[in-house]
């Protein structure tokens, strides 16, 4: 038989605020991770947006196919 093997009570809820103040604050480092990177991706699409101002016209277009105003369009 066994007498008094095992953890105490006052062990055991030390353990059990451990477990819980570290879950807090993995939780709280995957959010600030989370918004680092959404902040990211807003200055990623901004900048994308801005350089795509600075050029005439939508997105990238292909000197071939571009109505009359092409490359090819001039041998016409």
């Amino acid at each position: 038989m066994c007498l008094g093997g095992g953890p105490s009570r006052a062990e055991k809820e030390a353990a059990a605020d451990q477990r819980v103040e570290a879950d807090i604050a993995k939780r709280e480092e995957v959010e600030k991770r989370a918004s680092q990177k959404r902040e990211d991706i807003s200055e990623a699409i901004e900048g994308r947006t801005a350089r795509a101002g600075m050029r005439s016209g939508k997105g990238r277009r292909s000197l071939f196919k571009a109505p009359s105003t092409g490359f090819l369009g001039r041998f016409d």
